[in-house]
This record gives C-alpha cells, sequence and structure tokens, in this order.
C-alpha cells in the first residue's frame, strides 16, 4: 500500500460469497495502514463479492478509513450492481464523507493530492 501509484485496495478480503471465504489477514491492520497513508478501501458491488462486507465497513471506518463503491462490472447489464454496494455502506453506518464516489470532482481532486 505504500506505493505512491496506489489509490485504492479493491475488494480487500477477496471473499466470493459461497465459493471462497475472506483471505486470513490481518484485516485491522489493512484498515490502519490504509487510513495511515490515504489509500481508499473498496466497496465491490458484484453480487458475488460484496466486499467489505457492511461489519467491515463498520470496522473500518472505525479507523477513519476512506472508501470507494465500486461495481466490477464486465459489461453494462453490470452496472446496476452499484445500488448493492450502496445498501453495504448503508448498512456499515457509511455516510457520504466516507465514500469518495459522493465527494464533487473538486474535493475529490483535493482528497487525491492529500
Amino acid at each position: 500500500m505504500s506505493n505512491d501509484y496506489v489509490n485504492a485496495i479493491g475488494h480487500p478480503t477477496g471473499r466470493l460469497i459461497n465459493r471462497r471465504p475472506s483471505y486470513k489477514i490481518d484485516i485491522h491492520k489493512v484498515f490502519e495502514t490504509a487510513s495511515e497513508l490515504g489509500i481508499f478501501l473498496e466497496i465491490n458491488a458484484f453480487i458475488d463479492r460484496l466486499d467489505l462486507s457492511d461489519i467491515n465497513c463498520k470496522m473500518a471506518k472505525e479507523y477513519n478509513s476512506t472508501f470507494v463503491i465500486g461495481t466490477d462490472a464486465h459489461n453494462i447489464n453490470e452496472l446496476k450492481f452499484m445500488e448493492y454496494g450502496v445498501f453495504v455502506a448503508k448498512r456499515g453506518w457509511l455516510e457520504k464523507e466516507n465514500v469518495v464516489n459522493a465527494l464533487s470532482l473538486k474535493d475529490l481532486r483535493i482528497k487525491l493530492k492529500s
């Protein structure tokens, strides 16, 4: 995460619902490091992932993490999954200021420079 070219970590736990459990990682260390370095944590809204989970979102928020919601869409029909990412964020008690997708372009540019 300390690479200057990294802005976000995609589907941080690697889970695939009903197919693969989350990686055995120190998720608290991931949240802590991401927060310290200003790295966004993705909420992958693809229906087979929903990674981060709502529980992990709430936990990461306690580390002052910043989130980005992505669809992981491989075709235009999968863009509809975005709403599931929003649902996860809401269930994880995230607010508008916690999610970079909700920022204005000006505020996003400021966030990317910090």
